[in-house]
């Protein structure tokens, strides 16, 4: 097994929930939001819960999660 492969594993054993970083998936999945208006979403240079990770976006889960508290529409 590569280390790829075993990293994989590992990170597929975490929780949602307990992970620092999502990716567009996990967060659309987490919060029922659609993965097309998270991309649309982090795409905004203002976007107070995105971490850009070269040209892959990664959702601050914890900020996502105080973002969504205070929204009222999306």
């Amino acid at each position: 097994m590569s280390s790829i492969d075993t990293e994989r594993n590992v990170s597929n054993r975490i929780p949602v929930w307990e992970k620092m970083n999502l990716t567009i998936e996990e967060a659309a999945e987490y919060s029922g939001i659609g993965d097309k208006k998270i991309r649309e979403l982090v795409r905004n240079p203002r976007c107070p819960f995105v971490l850009k990770n070269g040209c892959k976006y990664l959702i601050k889960r914890i900020k996502f999660e105080k973002w969504i508290e205070g929204a009222e529409a999306i």
